[in-house]
């Protein structure tokens, strides 16, 4: 006999009942039903004492091992953990196997005894892409598996002989002790925790994909990223060739840290100076184009922001935002109808990051008006000019983090004219202070 029960995939809450928001996390339309065994007894076990440790006692060492991939290295903080769970998220099609099964049987094997195990693809389809992709010089183990009992003991079976474990994906295990299909809540949550736990009492280091939602969230239970030590997610689309492997949660390195590859018939290659990439070929004097030198993580990066504007006929003409913050535009373009009296009430104004790549950072909005201005007053902008700085709402420009990290990467690149705060308080020659809107709108002439 089976009954159901209700449960947030946000937070994991269960409640007997569907309602439509969570009264634990308070998050709408995360509440799914899910098949429970009407058996399944709660048994009350008596814990084992425990010795308490000292803050201040010994500690022992976390080995980094560098894989042979570089950028991955970045990302991660110099490289992997013996004992930590990385959890890879990211749409379909957009690289996450690809990366893992490159990470696994690269000559990185031939120190690490790795173990792919895939739910996705059958023994055959991983031996034709690992020939694809070149992969074939390492005798790396692999596994097509979706029963998590049957897993953890084929691992247990030869766990002297593994450093490395790949679950490609997560959402396909399943365990018996539950009657609720592959991908649900629990399934998922049950899966995660006992593979982690595993992985760590025996010091393998565990990586899991993930697979992403419609929103772009990782598919799952929240709970599934408090789980493991490091959560990165591969940006960019089908349409582009770059890929952006970013990390959100990292227990042994930095949080926003980014690493740039090119995905190619052979399979991710790593782009070393991304800056450059994204420039390559570009042309000069283009009216609303603009260069925005950004810092994502530690890496300095140049890019390109475009800006059309063109008349509109409908009554709430469209504002729209490609790998930046819609609301930050429709701001921007607020402080400049209010400050410099750029109005575009009647224009539909459009707004692009080159190369897929996505900004959160606030010290964009210079270069974002840049263009803005460019486009709407159809004058360039001066060429081998670079932007960084963060506008107010009453028109001032502020002072940005790690400056002069954003003016060695420009002058590197051969750009010999910056526009920032005069708040900055640099003295080079090639640097154009502007504490004001009204400044830029000069400079653009």
């Amino acid at each position: 006999m089976t009954k159901k029960h209700y449960i947030c995939s946000n937070c994991g809450n269960i409640s007997p009942k569907w309602s439509g928001q969570c009264f634990d996390c308070g998050v709408w339309g995360s509440i799914v039903e899910e098949i429970v065994s009407a058996n399944q007894a709660i048994v009350n076990k008596v814990g084992s004492k425990q010795d308490f440790d000292k803050l201040s006692g010994h500690v022992t060492e976390q080995l980094r091992i560098p894989t042979p991939i570089g950028e991955l290295n970045r990302v991660l903080g110099g490289g992997l953990v013996l004992g930590s769970a990385i959890l890879i998220g990211g749409d379909p099609g957009i690289g996450k196997s690809t990366l893992l099964l490159q990470l696994a049987a690269s000559n990185f094997a031939s120190k690490m005894n790795c173990l792919y195990i895939t739910g996705e693809e059958s023994l055959d389809q991983i031996k034709l892409r690992a020939i694809r992709l070149n992969l074939t010089n390492y005798n790396t183990d692999i596994l097509a598996a979706t029963n998590l009992e049957d897993i953890i003991a084929s691992i247990e079976a030869n766990k002297n002989n593994i450093d490395l474990i790949v679950i490609d994906s997560i959402q396909t295990i399943t365990t018996k002790e539950l009657s609720s299909p592959p991908g649900t809540v629990s399934q998922i949550r049950t899966c995660a925790n006992e593979l982690v736990n595993y992985a760590k009492q025996n010091n393998i280091i565990i990586l899991l994909s993930c697979h992403v939602t419609k929103d772009g969230q990782l598919a799952g239970p929240k709970i599934l990223e408090h789980l493991v030590d490091t959560v990165l997610y591969f940006e960019g689309d089908n349409n582009n060739h770059f890929r952006i492997l970013r990390s959100y949660k990292n227990r042994f390195g930095g949080v926003g840290e980014i690493g740039v590859f090119e995905m190619s018939g052979s399979g991710l290659i790593e782009v070393t100076n991304p800056s450059e990439l994204f420039l390559m070929k570009r042309e000069q004097n283009v009216i609303g184009t603009s260069i925005f030198a950004g810092i994502e993580g530690s890496r300095p990066l140049l890019m390109e922001v475009q800006a059309l504007i063109v008349p509109s006929n409908m009554v709430t003409p469209r504002r729209s935002a490609v790998g930046w913050d819609a609301n930050r535009l429709s701001m921007i373009l607020a402080v400049l109808s209010s400050r410099i009296g750029l109005n575009l009430v009647n224009y539909e104004v459009y707004l692009s990051i080159a190369g897929g790549l996505k900004i959160a950072d606030p010290a964009s909005d210079l270069a974002v008006a840049a263009s803005l201005i460019s486009a709407a007053t159809g004058k360039p902008i001066p060429e081998h000019s670079v932007f960084f700085g963060e506008i107010s709402l009453s028109g001032e420009i502020r002072k940005t983090a790690k400056a002069e990290t954003r003016i060695k990467e420009a002058v590197k690149l051969g750009f010999n004219k910056i526009i920032c705060s005069k708040f900055e308080n640099l003295t080079y020659d090639f640097i154009s202070s502007v504490s004001h809107l009204k400044d830029l709108k000069e400079i653009i002439k």
